[in-house]
């Protein structure tokens, strides 16, 4: 899957107003006059990296990042051992002492390698500006899994009230992927696990959520496990169970539009279509006219292909 590299677009303005916090010295123990005023005014033109005790800092709150590799963060530790946390960790003041912007990794990594301070530049992000900081840097690292992108994004939507175009915009995604991501989540937990851990890819999910029955889901997904099924294999399944669920007259027409014969290339753009949209897609007619049918099973489904649409004809 490419990753596009930047920040979103939407971000420049979203961050605007959250200059770096300053570094805050006791003057009176420094015995100096004048440092106060000479870091404000060093603030004013870069980033200032602060050593801050690694106890003082607790986790972020909005970390859409649940599981973190022990093998990878050793391998880190070790690294950190040898040269040192490069890369200073964002954070921002709160309550005795600093909540984790973005870094939680390397922050996790330090205390492995038994390090006391870590370089770290304070922010003063507000709640819904540290949510999204610490989405958009797992995503451009590609260190979350398809249903902790999802978590993250539809936390983005519900609980700081973004917009699907404010997401698109911020996180550099079309709203398809943001709609698709997001379906994800409509699996069961126990398949959303299977798509979490790797043991079977979100467009394996992505192609079993219009099936109508959980108990089949879950057969399916177990059938994906066992034989290590590909995609397409899996949409002709998927189909196949669909159809048994349907009511008979609905099968009875399914099956007489299958025996119509169908160029190679109309079944080609079938295929291309299911895979755009995430849905079946069913072409009859011939050269001088015909018709495409798009299957959805919910109000939700429709509004997702009625995006996906709009998107497509931007």
């Amino acid at each position: 899957m490419a990753r596009k590299a930047g920040l979103g677009r939407g971000l420049d303005a979203l961050f605007a107003d959250a200059a770096p916090v300053e570094e805050k010295r006791r003057t009176e123990e420094a015995g100096e006059e004048g440092v106060s005023s000479k870091a404000a005014d060093n603030a004013e033109n870069e980033d200032r990296v602060l050593y801050i005790d690694i106890n003082d800092i607790r986790p972020n709150s909005a970390q859409p990042r649940k599981n973190f590799d022990e093998v990878k963060l050793g391998e880190l530790a070790s690294s950190i051992t040898a040269n040192g946390v490069i890369q200073p960790l964002i954070v921002r003041e709160s309550t005795n002492g600093y909540e984790l912007v973005a870094g939680e990794r390397r922050w996790r990594a330090a205390r492995m390698s038994g390090l006391r301070t870590v370089p770290c530049i304070v922010r003063n992000f507000d709640d819904r500006q540290n949510a999204i900081v610490a989405i958009i840097e797992n995503m451009q690292r590609e260190d979350l899994d398809p249903i902790e992108e999802a978590l993250g994004l539809k936390s983005m939507t519900e609980k700081y009230g973004f917009t699907q175009e404010q997401v698109s915009a911020s996180l550099g995604r079309s709203r398809t992927y943001i709609t698709n991501s997001i379906r994800l989540l409509k699996l069961p937990e126990e398949i959303q696990q299977y798509v979490s851990s790797g043991q079977m890819s979100a467009a394996h999910g992505r192609t079993i959520i219009n099936i109508p029955d959980k108990a089949r889901q879950k057969e399916i997904a177990d059938k994906i496990i066992r034989n290590d099924l590909s995609v397409r294999a899996t949409e002709r399944l998927a189909e196949k169970v669909k159809d048994e669920l349907r009511p008979e007259r609905k099968r009875r027409k399914r099956a007489t539009d299958a025996d119509k014969a169908k160029s190679a290339e109309i079944t080609a753009v079938e295929r291309e279509l299911m895979t755009l949209l995430g849905t079946k897609v069913n072409i009859t007619g011939d050269e001088s006219k015909g018709k495409i049918e798009l299957e959805y099973y919910s109000l939700d489904e429709l509004n997702r292909l009625i995006d996906a649409m709009r998107e497509a004809f931007k």
